[in-house]
């Protein structure tokens, strides 16, 4: 059985979820920057593509939660929002 490297167990590893929305946009923004450059090994390619979706989904999350709250103040009947 052939042994992990650590750069492979670190790939394999989950990473933690952002504290912000906008910690979030500047790792995505960090990400493109690494991927767009065309340097990364392709064992890396594929771990910075999965955390990228996965940061985009979180933004994407938080945006939608946003808006809700943003329409029931328009509506005028302000409910108490969840933080999701």
């Amino acid at each position: 059985m052939p042994k992990a490297t650590p750069s492979s167990a670190k790939a394999q590893a989950p990473q933690a979820a952002p504290e912000s929305y906008e910690e979030a946009v500047q790792e995505l923004e960090q990400l493109l920057a690494k991927l767009e450059s065309g340097q990364l090994p392709l064992d890396q390619l594929l771990t910075h593509y999965q955390r990228g979706a996965t940061l985009l989904a979180y933004c994407r999350e938080r945006l939608a939660a946003i808006e809700n709250q943003i329409s029931v103040l328009d509506e005028g009947s302000l409910k108490p929002w969840d933080g999701v």
